[in-house]
C-alpha cells in the first residue's frame, strides 16, 4: 500500500516568516549557531545593534529598520515575528542556522520558554550520525521518523537524503511541528510530514528507520526541549527506547543520540538499556561521541553525584 501524505500541517508556505527564509537564501545567508554559552559570550563580547543579517538572524542582535525591506520588516512585525522592542529598534523571535545546504528556524535568544525550538551543537552531531548511517547502508528506508523532531532538522536530513521515503517528525510541541513543517516546505522536502505524538503513540505501522535526539538534561526549569527527566535526564531516552524498538521493521535501525550524565565512572544510561535490550532479537552497539559537554551544569544542586555529562550514540539494528 502506497501511503499519501496530506499538506504539511500549518507550513505557512505564504506567511512571512516564510518569505524572510526565501529572502535570506537568496542573501547567502550562512550561520553556525554555538552553544548557549558561547553565544552569549559572543553578545557580551560586541553588544549593540546588528550590522548584517547573521547579527540580526544568528546572534539575534537587535537590528535597524534598514536591514530588511520594508514590505518584509511591516509583514514579520504584523506576524508578531519580528518585535520592535525600542523606538527603531527591532528583534526576531525567530533565529535561523545554516545545516548543509538548507536554512532552518528555530527559537530566538535565550531559549527560556517551556515551549522554545532548540538547535545547536547537538544538532550539527545528530545530523552527522544520521548522514554516516544513510551513507553506509546500500538499503533506503521506505518509512522513517524522527522522535522529538524540534526543527525538524534529523527529519530533514533523512528526507532530503531519501526523497522516495515517506518520513515523519513527531513532537510534543506544536510550535516545533509548526516551525518543523515550515523548515520543510522551506527545504522544498514534500515527503515530510509532521505530527504530532507523544513518541510513537499518534503513528502507526512499522519504520526502517527510527531516528531521536531526546533532552537529556536534569532542568531545573523543566523546559520540554531540554529536561530528559529523572535518571539525571535519562528517563525519556530509555522510554523512547523502550518503545521504538518493538516498532523496527525486519533490519530496520533505531539512532538514539542522546545524553548520559556519568557516575563514580559508570554510565547509568548504559546499564538502563541494556535491561531494555535483554533478549532483543538483533545487533546494538554503543558509542561515547563526546565525553564531556555542558560542564557548566555540574554546578547545578541535580548534579552534585556526576562527575561529567558525556554524549553518546546507540545504534540498534532488528534481524
Amino acid at each position: 500500500m502506497v501511503e499519501t501524505f496530506q499538506a504539511l500541517p500549518q507550513a505557512q508556505s505564504g506567511s512571512a516568516l516564510a518569505a524572510l527564509g526565501a529572502y535570506l537564501a537568496e542573501q547567502h545567508y550562512h550561520f553556525i549557531t554555538p552553544t548557549p554559552l558561547t553565544h552569549q559570550r559572543n553578545l557580551d563580547r560586541l553588544p549593540g545593534m546588528a550590522q548584517d543579517l547573521r547579527g540580526a538572524f544568528g546572534w539575534n542582535r537587535p537590528f535597524k529598520a534598514g536591514l530588511l525591506p520594508p514590505q518584509l520588516l511591516n509583514a514579520l512585525v504584523d506576524e508578531g515575528a519580528v518585535t520592535e522592542d525600542a523606538p527603531g529598534a527591532y528583534r526576531s523571535q525567530w533565529r535561523c542556522s545554516s545545516l548543509g545546504n538548507d536554512r532552518l528556524f528555530h527559537s530566538g535568544y535565550p531559549t527560556d520558554a517551556p515551549d522554545a525550538v532548540f538547535f545547536g551543537p547537538d544538532t550539527y552531531r545528530f545530523a552527522r550520525c544520521i548522514q554516516a548511517h544513510l551513507s553506509s547502508h546500500a538499503q533506503t528506508p521506505r518509512r522513517a521518523v524522527d522522535i522529538g523532531c524540534g526543527s525538524g532538522a534529523g527529519a530533514l536530513v533523512v528526507a532530503r537524503a531519501c526523497p522516495q521515503a515517506q518520513v515523519w517528525g513527531t513532537d510534543i510541541n506544536p510550535k516545533a511541528l509548526r516551525i518543523t513543517a515550515l523548515n520543510a516546505a522551506l527545504a522544498g522536502a514534500t515527503n515530510l510530514q509532521a505530527v504530532e505524538s507523544n513518541v510513537l503513540r499518534e503513528v502507526e505501522g512499522m519504520f526502517d528507520l527510527i531516528t531521536a535526539n531526546p533532552p537529556y538534561m536534569q532542568d531545573p526549569k523543566g523546559r520540554a526541549y531540554r529536561d530528559g527527566g529523572s535518571g539525571l535526564g535519562s528517563a525519556l531516552s530509555l522510554r523512547i527506547l523502550a518503545e521504538a524498538v518493538p516498532r523496527l521493521s525486519s533490519g530496520g535501525t533505531l539512532l538514539l543520540y542522546t545524553g548520559v550524565a556519568i557516575v563514580d565512572g559508570e554510565d547509568p544510561f548504559l546499564a538502563g538499556a541494556r535491561e531494555v535490550l535483554q533478549g532483543f532479537n538483533g545487533r546494538w552497539q554503543y558509542e561515547e561521541l563526546d565525553p564531556d559537554v555542558f560542564g557548566e551544569d555540574l554546578e547545578l544542586e541535580g548534579y552534585a553525584t556526576a562527575e561529567r555529562i558525556a554524549v553518546v550514540l546507540l545504534t540498534v539494528n532488528a534481524a
